[in-house]
């Protein structure tokens, strides 16, 4: 009764103290001077019942950490007295003595009035202090002797251990930080364990809640930082709309910070999200680890540099601005920094064919897969047999990098001849960097980061423009005027006089042209930039938290002028009209904003990529005119594993339509969207939605798709219709984006990625040589086990006859194969008891792990030959060993556990809770008789690396499979009319399922019967999961290039080298921009053509007319196809007599077509050629008839 009774005590506490504290009785006495017995006795009585509780729990369940933490999120604070202040969510110090101090969050107050404060609304599953009811709570902060929570949890010089450790935690916890591996699977993909750890101990400000500063802190709290404090001292404007997709018209004239915390505490509540809105001081910037200002002057940015530059450790500084289509970026992590991974990329390995005794020495691998080395990497040597000095571990310098081989700076003349084997792995080395502080910096900036290399000479001149307009705006103390020539002169002016005054490195040409645009969009932050730059600088935050990936070494500035529509405007048009567009009108004026509204855009998809691109073009005021229209689709729900990159979709849309979720959301951002959401996929079988008149009157496509085929098919549909396809796509820390203009640009698929190469399938079946390996077996045998063989067997009991009748039609050994496993599933392996489902796991291992590796070593020893003479068992095959069964080997028990329950799962079988106790499990595994292995001399093992299959076919399958098939319906007259079983779909997203635990104990397993590392769970569901690493920082950059591409289509007359086609590294960093690629061209006679171009005849015209037709353009035509059927080939004499038929009856008549009522018209292919005999290829043909 002991643990039920505290649990009850334990569950009633809230209620209790909610009763006191709803109304504010408990918090007034505690403060107040009088004294109340009667009250005393009540909350002595509370805290009794408490502690009994707690202790009850603690004693049955050993939980003192949970209780502790309990204790702390459930005792009411002690409210701030005249004066005195504390903060919400921590636990006030006994040594605050004055307000004059920092806070952890960066929250200052004086006089008792509280400055900073924070917002949280639960999140599923979340342990984290709550809010009521989402509304924001105002706190303050106590003052402590200390200056940082950690001073070292933000520092590149320090790691935190991934198991057990101090680090910090939000809410003043100071255990470990656990991370929650559902909601950030895709980014632990990119950052890995240490990477997150860093991150949720880091407390960073945001100064600047434009939409700039908004797109960085909805980064960064999506990305699991501890907290992100934001700070601005201004109100929200109207004008403030175009930019921040978290302020609504109800929100002009709150401060912007406030009235931005309550949504972008929404996005994880496992971060504080807290708010400054008084004058920043340099002190209070000692409390985080990174500081990012959006809207700070070059003055106030060099003194608040100096003083992170100069603090210990040192305060990541990260200055951006954006202005118009223009931004900047400075960065300075300290005087030394150290960077503990630059590329983020896996330590390159290679498999060692042989190795010479030479000074230096070559080095010779198996042509399995190229090397990725480079002259003067350090690597190390495992597993080298007869040369083992090599195995000693030290890192080794190598030069003379090839794809197969390299030279090691080493003497080794001297050492034992190289026998076999050998594994050569990369060592990454850490890098220290030693940033300059701003104001040096602005006086020698060094090398600029490179985007576009068409504008080699920009960053100079940006870097001299930024600091004029700082100049310009302290002397006026505004913005210059969109449209005024006379500001943009004294910009120009302001220039002039720096750049005069930087001697030798003043600039040739200050470009007042260039200068103009800038003045005239300088107060604007426009949305596609504040994407693009929010993700930029939010992975930049990420890097100083964490010490991965290389930083922005250390100024990076950007323009898009080319998105400027190409007709010249009048300065009129550049006017507020009292919009919340109106930022973006004086950078494009009012008539490209119309366009805008009228577009009609089909977005297709709304995952990550799609809630981006929704929320650029509500913020943009795409389609939200009274002839717009947005269309969205997407036939997926929401994940958990969604929330921490697709933003738009919350705890509470688990579940629901992505699309509809994606839409509403969006149309919440900007209420004038006309937005529809639809759940089809788009392919061939939904033409009958997305149909002719639906493409036609799409004025362009933006794709945010997911995979290949769904993207070509979309590129195809937009080739066909002649609209503009805009490209993108994500991957870790990279991104591309692609457009595909009509006439102007290649389309998607005229250029595509080799295919991946896959590993034979004798290698994963038998000679792994890799984790890779593995994982692929093992998945594929959890779905021959659990989910094909299930089903072929409820196959066959559907219906008997049908299905022995197709597998002896087949008579293949495909057909055998089938039906030997659903004999065996049904007779010798049937389960009817949990411990019969033991039983099949424990003899599973024994035959994966033992028997197989037995029958493998004793038709191919470890001495075997190859019909050549070359050893068997040389690179890249290991020579495995079995492995032997103990019930105290951990991971022999899980694997024996998870493959007994999934088993249990297929039979319907109830699962007991003593499978988890290992002792228990360990006493029933034990009990079962496992009989002895004899190998088979006649075994066949595939060996050749271009097989297939593993199915090898025998000339009496077809007897076999009748002698299968008497045995299956005797079987079956044992089974019950309703015995079915019950497949199961892999999903790699719920860890309570045990899918993972099955497939990471079979590849581990195999690991080590290979003498392979092992992996965790989390490994193993990245790589057998084929999950796909994403994080938001690249999915924002990419959305937003992409949206600086879209003003160009919607206003149109841009030429080819007006686009750009990017790619982008974020890790490196890296920009790589360029024009796209144009379209082939063909010409024939005074006609060209493209693959853009569609030949159209209308009214339906007769074969000959279309011949003629042809012929006129002197093109003899020999050929004529629709579909996969020919209506016409000019050698049969017989077609002649379809010459007066019209084509779309031919089509129906000869390849019997069947045209929906939707479609149009008809398409068909037609082979010509001139009158040379030459073969022209020309367009596609429709013939329309409707």
């Amino acid at each position: 009764m002991r643990p039920l009774l505290g649990f009850w005590l334990l569950a009633l506490l809230p209620l209790i103290i909610s009763y006191f504290t709803s109304r504010d009785l408990l918090a007034d006495h505690i403060i107040s001077n009088s004294f109340d017995f009667s009250l005393f006795v009540k909350i002595a009585i509370v805290v009794v019942v408490f502690v009994a509780g707690a202790v009850a729990l603690m004693v049955r369940f050993r939980c003192g950490r949970a209780c502790s933490r309990l204790l702390h999120y459930m005792l009411p604070r002690k409210r701030p007295s005249e004066g005195e202040v504390v903060e919400e969510g921590t636990e006030n110090n006994n040594n605050s003595s004055n307000n004059s101090g920092s806070n952890s969050g960066g929250g200052v107050v004086g006089g008792g009035a509280a400055a900073a404060s924070f917002h949280k609304k639960c999140r599923i599953g979340s342990l984290t202090a709550c809010s009521p009811s989402g509304a924001a709570e105002d706190s303050a902060v106590n003052n402590t002797d200390r200056s940082r929570d950690d001073k070292n949890s933000g520092s590149s010089n320090n790691s935190i251990s991934v198991e057990g450790g101090p680090s910090d935690m939000a809410l003043g916890d100071s255990n470990p930080p656990e991370i929650d591996e559902d909601l950030h699977s895709r980014q632990l993909a990119v950052y890995g364990r240490e990477t997150m750890r860093k991150l949720v101990g880091s407390n960073v400000l945001v100064s600047g809640m434009q939409g700039l500063g908004v797109d960085i802190a909805k980064n960064l709290i999506l990305a699991g930082v501890k907290s992100v404090t934001l700070h601005d001292e201004g109100n929200v404007e109207l004008w403030d709309l175009s930019s921040n997709f978290v302020f609504s018209e109800n929100d002009i004239g709150k401060n912007r910070a406030e009235a931005s915390v309550a949504k972008l505490q929404e996005l994880n509540n496992a971060v504080l999200v807290r708010t400054l809105t008084t004058t920043l001081t340099r002190e209070q910037l000692s409390d985080f680890q990174a500081v990012v200002f959006t809207e700070t002057s070059l003055e106030k940015a060099v003194e608040f540099n100096d003083y992170c530059h100069n603090h210990q450790p040192a305060i990541a500084f990260i200055k951006t601005e954006v202005r118009g289509l223009f931004g900047s970026v400075f960065c300075d992590f300290g005087p030394e920094f150290t960077v503990t991974d630059v590329d983020g990329n896996d330590p390159h390995t290679g498999i060692i064919a042989s190795i010479s005794n030479d000074n230096p020495a070559l080095v010779s691998c198996v042509d399995d897969e190229r090397l990725e080395f480079q002259d003067g990497d350090l690597v190390v040597f495992s597993e080298v047999h007869g040369m083992t000095e090599l195995n000693d571990g030290k890192p080794r310098k190598i030069k003379n990098a090839r794809a197969y081989s390299f030279t090691l700076e080493e003497d080794t003349t001297k050492y034992g001849t190289y026998e076999k084997g050998g594994i050569v792995t990369q060592v990454k080395q850490p890098k220290v960097l030693n940033f300059k502080p701003l104001r040096e910096a602005l006086r020698d900036p060094g090398d600029f980061l490179l985007s576009d290399f068409s504008k080699f000479d920009r960053p100079p001149l940006l870097h001299l423009a930024f600091q004029a307009l700082d100049k310009f705006v302290s002397d006026v103390g505004r913005f210059p005027v969109a449209g005024s020539e006379d500001d943009a002169q004294k910009l120009v002016s302001i220039a002039s006089d720096i750049n005069g005054s930087l001697g030798d490195g003043r600039l040739n040409d200050v470009n007042p042209k260039l200068l103009r645009q800038f003045a005239f969009g300088a107060r604007a932050v426009l949305n596609p930039m504040a994407a693009m730059f929010g993700g930029i600088v939010g992975q930049e935050v990420v890097k100083a938290c964490s010490g991965k990936f290389h930083p922005l070494y250390q100024f990076f500035y950007f323009d898009s002028v080319e998105s400027l529509p190409t007709e010249p405007l009048d300065p009129n048009d550049f006017r507020p009209i009292n919009s919340r567009y109106d930022a973006q009108i004086s950078v494009f004026g009012q008539k490209l904003q119309k366009k805008l509204e009228d577009a009609k855009v089909f977005v297709v998809g709304s995952g990550a990529l799609g809630c981006e691109f929704l929320k650029n073009l509500a913020l943009m005021g795409v389609s939200c005119g009274s002839q717009g229209k947005l269309t969205v689709t997407d036939d997926d729900v929401i994940e958990k594993s969604n929330l921490s990159r697709q933003f738009l979709f919350r705890d509470w849309n688990i579940g629901q339509a992505k699309s509809t979720v994606a839409a509403s959301a969006a149309a919440s951002i900007n209420p004038c969207l006309n937005i529809e959401a639809l759940q089809n996929r788009v392919g061939p079988e939904t033409e009958n939605v997305f149909h002719d008149a639906f493409w036609e009157n799409m004025s362009v496509v933006i794709n945010a798709l997911d995979n290949v085929n769904a993207r070509l098919y979309v590129d195809q549909r937009c080739l066909y219709f002649q609209k503009p396809l805009l490209e993108s796509g994500t991957l870790g820390a990279k991104c591309n984006t692609q457009m595909v203009i009509p006439h102007l640009t290649e389309n998607y698929g005229a250029s595509r990625d080799p295919p991946e190469k896959q590993a034979p399938m004798c290698t994963v079946h038998s000679f792994p040589h890799n984790i890779d390996h593995c994982l692929t077996w093992a998945r594929s045998e959890f779905e021959g086990l659990l989910e094909k063989t299930p089903a072929e067997v409820n196959a066959y009991l559907s219906n008997p006859s049908e299905y022995t009748n197709a597998m002896r039609n087949a008579g293949d050994a495909q057909a055998r194969d089938n039906l030997e496993r659903v004999l065996e599933c049904l007779d010798k392996e049937k389960c009817d008891t949990f411990e019969d489902c033991i039983t099949w796991a424990r003899l599973k291992f024994e035959d994966y792990f033992a028997n197989r590796v037995k029958q493998l070593i004793y038709t191919f020893p470890e001495d075997a030959s190859t019909s050549t003479g070359a050893p068997f068992w040389s690179a890249p095959k290991r020579f495995p060993h079995p492995l032997q069964f103990s019930s105290s080997d951990i991971g022999h028990l899980q694997f024996v556990m998870a493959a007994s329950i999934l088993r249990a799962e297929t039979f319907g079988i109830p699962i007991p809770d003593w499978v988890k106790n290992p002792k228990k499990l360990a006493e029933a595994v034990d009990s079962v008789i496992v009989p002895d292995f004899q190998p088979k001399k006649d075994a066949k093992i595939v060996t050749d690396e271009k097989a297939t299959t593993l199915s090898t076919a025998s000339i009496d399958d077809a007897a076999v499979i009748n002698d299968l098939i008497t045995k299956l319906e005797r079987c079956r007259a044992n089974l019950s009319s309703e015995f079915r079983m019950r497949p199961i779909q892999f999903e790699k997203d719920d860890d309570t399922n045990y899918h993972m635990d099955m497939i990471a104990g079979l590849a581990n397993m195999r690991a080590r019967n290979y003498s392979i590392p092992e992996v965790d769970k989390l490994k193993a569901k990245f790589i057998a999961g084929r999950i796909i690493p994403a994080i938001a920082t690249s999915t924002a950059l990419a959305t937003g290039l992409v949206c600086l591409e879209l003003y160009k289509v919607l206003d149109g007359g841009h030429k080819v080298e007006d686009y750009r086609n990017t790619f982008a590294n974020l890790a490196l960093p890296l920009f790589s921009m360029a024009e796209p690629v144009p379209p082939k061209v063909i010409k024939h006679q005074d006609m060209s053509w493209t693959v853009w171009d569609r030949w159209i005849l209308k009214d339906n015209p007769t074969l000959r007319e279309l011949l003629d037709w042809l012929k006129a353009k002197g093109l003899n035509a020999y050929s004529i196809s629709c579909g996969s059927c020919l209506l016409y080939n000019s050698m049969f004499p017989r077609h002649k007599d379809r010459m007066d038929k019209r084509m779309v009856d031919l089509a129906e008549e000869v390849a019997k077509v069947e045209i929906p009522s939707y479609r149009r018209h008809l398409d068909v292919v037609v082979a010509c050629e001139d009158d040379d005999d030459n073969d022209i290829d020309i367009p596609q043909i429709s013939i329309y008839f409707r």
